[in-house]
C-alpha cells in the first residue's frame, strides 16, 4: 500500500472529529504516503467551520482536506463524496481507510491492517476488532442477513437452543485472523482496486445495510473480506445517530435500509417472507421477556414500527442503485487546511 487516503465523515461531532483525527495522524505517521478527509454532511452547527479551525491550528494542512458536501445524504454519501474528492485531486489511492468519527485507532492498528493487505494478495476488504471506551467488545464481524439469521436473531437461542448459533448474523468475536462476510464500517480498510472493481457505496442506504452492501457486492466479484483482531479502535458508538440510547425507538433509515438490502440482493419475494416471518418470532421472543421477566432493552414500539415499515416496503417501489459510480457528482467545497 503506497498511499493510503482515510475518510471520516462528520455530523455534529466536530470536537469527536479533532480527536479521532488526532489518533489517525499518530498512526499515519508510520506510513509513507497518507492523507486524510474529513466529510461534514451539512451539520448546520458549525462543526465545519470548527474543524478546520482545528485542522488549521494543528499545522496539519498538508496531510488532511476537510470538505463540507453540502447537504447530510448520509454515511455512504458521505464517505463517496471524500473517495471522489481524492480521485478527482490525483491523490491516487491504493487503498480507502473508513474511521468513524467517534472512533480511535490504537497503537498500531492501521500499520496491521495495511501490513495484512500487503501479504495477503487475496484479501479486499479488512475490518478491526472494536471495542468500547472502557475496554468492553463490540460486535464488529458478521455473516449476511438471512431470513433464517434474523429469526435466529430473534429468537435469541442463548444456551436455551446453541445448535441456533451458527446461523446468527453476529459472529462470536474472533480471536484469529478470520475471514468473514462483512465488517463495520467503524474501521475498514479497502484496496482502491475494490472499487474500481464494483463501484462505490451505494447512497441508496442514509445509514446501515450500506458496508453490508458494499461487501456483499465484493464477494459476488469473487473478492474476501477478513476481521484482523490485532487492529484496535475504541468506540464511542451512535454518537451522531444516539441509536443505542435506551428508550429511543429505531429510526425509520434502519427499515428502509433493511428493506433496500433484502430487495437488492434477494429479490420482492425474499423481503415479503423475511417480513411475514419477522413479526411472528419476535412475538415469540417478547412472550419469552414477560413469562421469564427477562431485561428489556429493546427500542419501544419495535413491533408496530417493523410493521408498518414492512407494509410500506412492499406497497413502494426500489430505486435503482445511487452514487456507485466513479464519476464527480456536484462539487464539494473544501478547505486544504
Amino acid at each position: 500500500m503506497k498511499r493510503v487516503v482515510s475518510i471520516i465523515v462528520n455530523f455534529r461531532t466536530a470536537e469527536l472529529t479533532l480527536r479521532a483525527l488526532e489518533t489517525l495522524l499518530k498512526e499515519s505517521g508510520c506510513l509513507d504516503h497518507a492523507h486524510a478527509i474529513i466529510v461534514d454532511n451539512d451539520s448546520g452547527d458549525g462543526s465545519y467551520e470548527a474543524i478546520a479551525e482545528g485542522v488549521r491550528s494543528k499545522a496539519v494542512g498538508d496531510l488532511v482536506t476537510v470538505l463540507q458536501s453540502g447537504r447530510n445524504g448520509g454515511f455512504a454519501f458521505g464517505v463517496n463524496t471524500g473517495i471522489r474528492h481524492a480521485i478527482e485531486t490525483g491523490m491516487t489511492p491504493d487503498a480507502i481507510y473508513l474511521l468513524n468519527s467517534d472512533a480511535f485507532p490504537d497503537p498500531g492498528s492501521l500499520r496491521r491492517m495495511v501490513s495484512f493487505l500487503d501479504e495477503n494478495p487475496r484479501a479486499a476488504i479488512v475490518g478491526s476488532y472494536v471495542h468500547g471506551m472502557e475496554g468492553e467488545p463490540h460486535c464488529t464481524a458478521f455473516r449476511f442477513p438471512t431470513i433464517l439469521g434474523e429469526v435466529v436473531g430473534n429468537l435469541r437461542p442463548g444456551r436455551i437452543l446453541p445448535f441456533l448459533r451458527p446461523f446468527e448474523i453476529p459472529i462470536p468475536i474472533p480471536s484469529e485472523t478470520t475471514r468473514v462476510d462483512w465488517v463495520a464500517g467503524a474501521s475498514m480498510l479497502i484496496r482502491m482496486s475494490v472499487i474500481d472493481r464494483i463501484g462505490l457505496f451505494d447512497e441508496g442506504y442514509f445509514l446501515y445495510y450500506e458496508e453490508t452492501d458494499f461487501c456483499r457486492r465484493a464477494a459476488d466479484a469473487g473478492l474476501e473480506t477478513w476481521y484482523l483482531p490485532e487492529a484496535s479502535v475504541s468506540h464511542v458508538g451512535s454518537a451522531s445517530t444516539g441509536l443505542q440510547r435506551l428508550n429511543r425507538r429505531r429510526a425509520p433509515y434502519w427499515f428502509e435500509s433493511r428493506s433496500r438490502y433484502f430487495r437488492r440482493h434477494h429479490g420482492y419475494l425474499y423481503l415479503a417472507l423475511s417480513n411475514l416471518v419477522w413479526v411472528p418470532t419476535y412475538m415469540l421472543w417478547r412472550l419469552r421477556v414477560r413469562i421469564q421477566r427477562l431485561g428489556d432493552t429493546d427500542p419501544p414500539r419495535l413491533l408496530l414500527d417493523f410493521i408498518w415499515h414492512g407494509l410500506r416496503s412492499l406497497t413502494r417501489s426500489e430505486p435503482d442503485p445511487t452514487g456507485i459510480t466513479l464519476r464527480t457528482a456536484g462539487r464539494a467545497s473544501s478547505s486544504n487546511c
